[in-house]
């Protein structure tokens, strides 16, 4: 093997390439949550995601080589293959330039970019060993989706809802993976398998207000899934039944009543009313494109398809770890979570109406599998 190939084997092993491959659906699934379609500022916050992960990793290196040296002397720092100067460099270059792409794509995406930032370092360089790490390592993950939001419209409060769920598969991940290299407690592998059930239940249910592929001007609908849209409203229509026929609202209701009905201006029925309301000869009927709350919604069943995914992709490892908390199960089961963000991160963007980019992030699995193959992710 040649020295220029065994140097960036070591790196590669530094920066754990395979795991680089569940960064850009952070961003991504940020946008997809807010209703947008990725843009130039998207890819902006790809990159500032991807230079700011790979700076924890460095960083992270670099703060554990002493640890290492004792339990890991394989790594790249305790090895003697990278210097801890070359790591902690490279550590700080890739948070300059995380946060200067951030910067390019506009302010409130530097506005998330820099707590993000600091938290990064902050894990690594002392939450990492306290109680507090993984809540820490959650909240960094949360951060990077939500930048992909900031970056790509402004807006982030949309993508709060998708971010908890990443935040939550992260901090169980993080949990388990305390105890990889001694091994421990079937506690951690425990929780952290009740979780992803719980998160493969709740991306099954659309969430309130998320963006659908039903046309945001298509009205409410018929029990037999025809909706109706009105004419404009008239008294000969019959649109107007307490304003047109005074006299007889009047018989039905005492004075002060019927007089308040007259006196006030007309107002647009809502909700269900509007159905009777606006029902008259004069009404057309159309037929809206099938909604993604749709049972047979072809957006419905890849989201139902990427939750099951990243079930499986997650629990297998985890109920191994489980029955046997070994340094090497665990170490798998911490493997098998950090790979099933990926289609955690596709079942997300399914499940805001983003069909396209759920794909689109869903195809970085192979990619990562094939690169895990020759460098660990772990």
């Amino acid at each position: 093997m040649s020295r220029s190939h065994s140097r960036s084997r070591a790196w590669a092993e530094l920066l754990r390439l395979p795991a680089l491959f569940t960064v850009p659906g952070d961003a991504l699934s940020g946008a997809a949550a807010v209703g947008a379609r990725p843009n130039s500022r998207t890819l902006l916050a790809i990159g500032s995601s991807l230079c700011l992960y790979e700076a924890g990793m460095a960083l992270n290196d670099w703060a554990d080589r002493a640890e290492d040296a004792a339990e890991r002397p394989h790594r790249p720092l305790p090895s003697g293959r990278v210097h801890p100067t070359a790591a902690f460099t490279a550590a700080c270059a890739l948070t300059g330039a995380g946060l200067a792409l951030a910067a390019r794509a506009g302010r409130p995406a530097l506005t998330v970019a820099a707590p993000l930032a600091a938290t990064v370092w902050a894990y690594d360089l002392a939450l990492k060993h306290t109680p507090c790490g993984p809540a820490a390592m959650a909240t960094a993950r949360a951060l990077d989706l939500v930048l992909g939001a900031a970056a790509t419209t402004g807006r982030t409060r949309a993508a709060l809802p998708s971010a908890a769920l990443l935040g939550t598969h992260t901090l169980a991940v993080t949990v388990v993976s305390r105890q990889e290299t001694k091994g421990g407690s079937p506690l951690a592998p425990l929780a952290a398998l009740t979780t992803t059930a719980l998160l493969t239940r709740l991306l099954a249910h659309r969430p309130t207000g998320v963006p659908s592929d039903r046309p945001s001007g298509a009205g409410p609908g018929d029990a037999d899934g025809v909706a109706t849209v009105p004419s404009r409203p008239s008294v000969m229509s019959g649109s107007l039944p307490a304003i047109a026929e005074p006299a007889a609202a009047g018989r039905d209701r005492p004075g002060p009543a019927h007089a308040r009905q007259v006196t006030e201006p007309w107002r647009a029925p809502e909700g269900d009313q509007a159905i009777g309301a606006f029902r008259s000869p004069h009404a057309r009927r159309i037929t809206p494109p099938r909604s993604a709350d749709s049972a047979w919604s072809p957006a419905r069943a890849l989201t139902t398809a990427l939750a099951a995914t990243y079930a499986a992709t997650a629990a297998r490892p985890y109920f191994h770890a489980t029955l046997n908390p070994s340094p090497p199960l665990t170490q798998r089961a911490v493997g098998g979570g950090i790979r099933a963000t990926i289609p955690l991160q596709a079942a997300l963007s399914a499940r805001s109406g983003a069909g396209l980019t759920a794909l689109l992030i869903a195809g970085l699995a192979p990619l990562g599998r094939r690169f895990g193959r020759k460098v660990s992710v772990t």
